[in-house]
């Protein structure tokens, strides 16, 4: 393994920590409505348990509301039942087939809340990125402890891979002050 696979190898783990991420977001909740929302809850389909957009189709009717049109007729009041009984807050009502999912606004109190959950998460973000770094690191010290690399080449190895970190960083501390100007906006 030589410098470039680590430094390589360390960036690539890095994007996925950031995805990871990213991915988190979209499941905290604003209060504008969007289909993804309803990504993690899981309808029991004959017996087992299936992600809403397996059974349905998720779209959104305005900026507030998410419509949820079942693909077979008898899903409806289970896919209602799963949409309320998830810890969403989230409170379905049908009409005919089609089911339609208000977003509550936020208040105040859980604003904060919310920007507490997104702070935390990406605060594990960074601490995921950082492992990674010292991971990178530890490969480069191996390297030059079986005499693969010189000390030099190691220092410019650890330094390349600070920068990477540090760009990381910041680019999940904009993702962070980005979702909170978001759920703070009233």
């Amino acid at each position: 393994m030589s410098i470039a696979d680590i430094k390589k190898n360390a960036e690539a783990k890095m994007a996925k920590s950031v995805e990871a991420f990213k991915h988190e977001l979209t499941k905290i909740r604003t209060g504008r409505a969007h289909p993804g929302i309803l990504d993690q809850v899981q309808v029991d389909y004959y017996g087992s348990a299936v992600p809403i957009s397996q059974v349905a189709n998720v779209s959104l009717i305005d900026a507030r509301t998410i419509s949820v049109q079942p693909w077979e007729k008898g899903m409806g009041a289970k896919i209602e039942k799963a949409i309320r009984e998830s810890d969403l807050g989230l409170n379905p009502s049908s009409m005919g087939d089609l089911i339609r999912v208000p977003m509550p606004a936020l208040t105040e109190e859980r604003r904060k809340e919310l920007t507490k959950v997104v702070r935390h998460a990406g605060e594990d973000a960074k601490v995921a990125v950082r492992n990674l770094r010292r991971d990178a690191n530890e490969q480069a010290k191996k390297l030059l402890k079986d005499k693969q690399i010189t000390e030099d080449e190691e220092r410019r190895s650890i330094d390349e891979v600070q920068k990477l970190t540090d760009r990381v960083v910041a680019e999940i501390d904009k993702l962070v002050h980005g979702k909170e100007a978001e759920i703070l906006a009233v």
